[in-house]
């Protein structure tokens, strides 16, 4: 079996996607939930032994209904999330497999991670026991007071916008959330968990465009990062539920950085 495991958290409550009919992870770009986007990435690495995907109770019976015949061919493991993101996380690692030495943690709703950053933070957090995508903050950074007036502006240097996937060490992450009721801050990431143990993170260079969905116009985005991806090579799906391909051809046919 393959040493990591992947964990996809799908049990947040979509308050800002603006859809009052489905949460953003059941979206669909171009046909394909967004969710499904989100694991095409994992599937079929010989590294990965199991993927988790950790749901909302209420969307218990939709998730069933829909996405039965993905779940069962995919392989990929159910479980119910809790109230939090990290109550949800934690739910899960009690699903880890045994025989995994490795957890990854990638956002359901994050649809456009390609392989190649996969393969750079996997090989990361195996040098390093953590590891997670970020991408270095190029804009100024002002904080602002309740009135919406500007207080200061922050210094960028050395900042960068935390994503998914991260990855740690099985023990690592077991022992950042058995402490995770010391931390005193709003809990918004695991890298967060395992910095309070004392462990740091090691970085590696994310992309805008392994965007996060939380609005409309991120959903609208996400498409035309897809759409503008290098036609893959061969013929053959990833899986039969996939429109995607194993291998991308990333010659100078299109540029995704065009879109920015």
């Amino acid at each position: 079996m393959g040493r990591f495991a992947v964990i996809l958290p799908a049990a947040g409550r979509s308050t800002r996607f603006g859809d009052s009919k489905q949460k953003k992870i059941f979206a669909e770009i171009d046909g394909r939930a967004v969710w499904l986007r989100a694991v095409d990435p994992f599937i079929g690495r010989e590294d990965v032994g199991q993927v988790v995907v950790a749901i909302s109770p209420e969307d218990r019976e939709l998730f069933e209904r829909r996405y039965r015949a993905n779940v069962a061919f995919l392989g990929i493991k159910v479980v119910e999330g809790g109230a939090e993101r990290f109550d949800t996380i934690a739910n899960a690692l009690e699903a880890v497999d045994a025989s995994c030495d490795y957890v990854a943690v990638h956002d359901a709703a994050r649809p456009c991670l390609l392989p190649e950053q996969v393969d750079a933070v996997f090989a990361a957090a195996i040098e390093h026991g953590a590891a997670l995508l970020a991408v270095a903050v190029a804009d100024t950074l002002k904080r602002v007071g309740p009135d919406r007036r500007t207080v200061e502006t922050v210094p960028r240097a050395g900042l960068y916008g935390a994503q998914t996937p991260q990855v740690f060490r099985k023990d690592l992450l077991l022992r950042a959330y058995a402490n995770r009721s010391k931390v005193a801050h709003a809990i918004t990431d695991d890298a967060q968990l395992v910095e309070a143990i004392g462990h740091p993170c090691f970085v590696v260079d994310g992309s805008p465009m392994n965007l996060k969905i939380t609005t409309q116009a991120d959903l609208r985005l996400a498409a035309a990062i897809l759409k503008a991806r290098p036609e893959p090579k061969g013929d053959v799906p990833l899986h039969p539920f996939s429109d995607e391909k194993a291998k991308w051809d990333v010659g100078p046919k299109r540029k995704l950085e065009d879109l920015f």
